[in-house]
């Protein structure tokens, strides 16, 4: 899928009171493509509100200076909201992901659309401007700059530039492409600084993310003759580690940095119960694929998904799911490995 431009610009010229949102848990990419899109809809003189479900987590609060981004709930009330004339929602399709601004979407009066790169969509009701082949949703308000004439201010770069580096995982994935790099390097003329950028987002750690990272690591278990490592995250060690649920971000990386393995899992409990699950896979099993299996979705190489239950029930649940979907792929394909 690709976007229609064209429309999209029909879109934005006929607004002028904007809410932007995103998904709960928010990453780089979201928080980005948020404040780079509130820049650009800024320059064409519409006024714009970022409002999520959530707070910003600490972590990545560097990527907001200015404070900008509001959480549902707390810092404006749903009914606050009702007067924009467009709703758009960026880097989700999923109802589940959207948490309280869930409400905000259903009862919203005016126009409503979706602008993300996710394969997976629920029927949120609004008309969607999607490029499921893009890398990151910060690399598509990019385009979206250049395709309505706006120019990239240095508040816009940064956390664009964050976006599109943490949804590559720093431009080492296999979604990065020639044009990636391109984006890159227009975002760093416009102000973007990468030294930077990198030092606040992994130069900054808390003791208490370290001691949460040895936990993980420790718990590491591999199957399947190593092509799988799995790993998990229990609620008390948060208190015993002093570590934030916002901590988490990223630790299924870590089992993929073993040699040999091709498909990783983690398994997070949830403050409010279940769990939440992260795949990352560098084999042909797609990770949209299995997530799907539990009502969550995503990208080949990484998604998502909250399973309701205990530890003990939804282990072993989701364990033997992915363990047959890699045997039957090894069945299917010996020669070619995963």
């Amino acid at each position: 899928m690709k976007i229609d431009w064209q429309e999209f610009r029909k879109v934005i010229d006929s607004s002028s009171d904007v809410v932007l949102t995103s998904h709960i848990r928010p990453d780089c990419d979201a928080l980005g493509s948020e404040l780079g899109m509130a820049g650009l809809l800024r320059q064409l003189g519409k006024r714009v509100r970022i409002v999520n479900g959530q707070e910003t987590p600490p972590n990545l609060a560097f990527i907001d200076p200015a404070g900008e981004i509001l959480a549902v709930g707390q810092d404006v009330q749903p009914a606050e909201l009702m007067n924009a004339d467009l709703l758009m929602i960026l880097d989700t399709s999923a109802w589940a992901q959207l948490g309280p601004m869930g409400e905000v979407v259903r009862d919203f009066p005016g126009r409503k659309v979706i602008f993300d790169h996710h394969v997976g969509e629920d029927d949120l009701g609004a008309t969607p401007f999607k490029n499921t082949t893009a890398e990151a949703t910060g690399r598509l308000v990019v385009e979206a700059a250049e395709v309505l004439g706006v120019e990239i201010t240095p508040e816009m770069a940064m956390p664009l530039f964050a976006a599109v580096a943490t949804d590559t995982g720093w431009f080492r994935f296999p979604s990065a492409n020639s044009l990636t790099y391109r984006t890159g390097a227009t975002l760093i003329d416009a102000g973007a600084s990468p030294s930077g950028i990198f030092a606040d987002l992994y130069e900054r750690e808390t003791l208490g993310r370290l001691r949460l990272r040895g936990v993980v690591l420790n718990r590491i278990r591999t199957e399947i003759d190593g092509r799988l490592a799995h790993t998990y995250i229990l609620k008390e060690d948060f208190d015993a580690t002093g570590a934030l649920p916002t901590d988490t971000e990223d630790l299924v990386n870590h089992c993929l940095e073993i040699q040999g393995t091709e498909f990783a899992v983690i398994l997070i409990e949830q403050a409010g119960g279940g769990f939440k699950v992260s795949f990352r896979s560098r084999c042909a099993l797609n990770c949209n694929e299995v997530a799907a299996h539990f009502g969550g979705g995503g990208h080949k190489a990484a998604a998502g998904a909250f399973i309701k239950g205990s530890f003990e029930e939804v282990q072993p649940q989701l364990l033997e799911d992915v363990r047959q979907s890699l045997k039957s792929l090894h069945e299917a394909s010996v020669a070619g490995g995963c």
